[in-house]
């Protein structure tokens, strides 16, 4: 259904799973299982898994808080994106790589949810991709301190909006683990 011709496969995108960013999330340790989980289906249906990974003043490039977290290991031959903004297609090679494996829809996990997740889950769907949204393998902290709603609530909001995302030949959604699905043309 995406709206990118040619471009039939599916791949899972693993966003910013990174120490500093996973120290306070809500459910860290969950969430994590979960993404691993993703990953070991992925390769096992010979689905590209791409890594995206954040830098900013907080997260120094090759400091620990910006190294993955140790429960994930990503493969050689999985591509490795460096980011400097939210959206993970906003000054990277990420659209290139897609083309690259025919990819025209997205299972996205990682977090954080209200920023980087938020930001790549639009950016992909108006670049016309399909977006998946794992609803439990996406995670936040607690910003509750500055006015934002508990990250329970962050992400549950985020899971039910983005269920019903849909626009001329794209389609969002978002499902559980249990229920993700890498085949083309299906929601989950």
């Amino acid at each position: 259904m995406t709206t990118l011709p040619d471009r039939p496969n599916t791949a899972l995108l693993v966003i910013d799973v990174q120490n500093g960013v996973m120290a306070g999330a809500h459910d860290r340790d969950g969430v994590i299982a979960n993404v691993n989980t993703l990953v070991d289906k992925a390769r096992a249906e010979d689905v590209p898994v791409v890594w995206v990974q954040h830098s900013d003043d907080q997260l120094k490039r090759d400091s620990e808080s910006w190294q993955y977290v140790a429960e994930l290991v990503r493969l050689d031959s999985e591509p490795l994106v460096h980011k400097t903004y939210g959206d993970s297609f906003e000054g990277t090679d990420l659209e290139a790589l897609l083309a690259e494996r025919g990819v025209g829809r997205l299972v996205v996990t990682g977090a954080q949810t209200d920023a980087c997740i938020r930001s790549t889950l639009h950016g992909a769907f108006v670049r016309g991709y399909d977006v998946t949204l794992v609803g439990d393998a996406h995670s936040t902290e607690d910003l509750s301190a500055y006015g934002a709603p508990p990250p329970d609530q962050v992400i549950a909001h985020t899971n039910l909006y983005w269920q019903w995302q849909s626009a001329p030949g794209r389609r969002g959604g978002t499902v559980d683990t249990a229920e993700v699905t890498f085949a083309a043309g299906d929601a989950g």
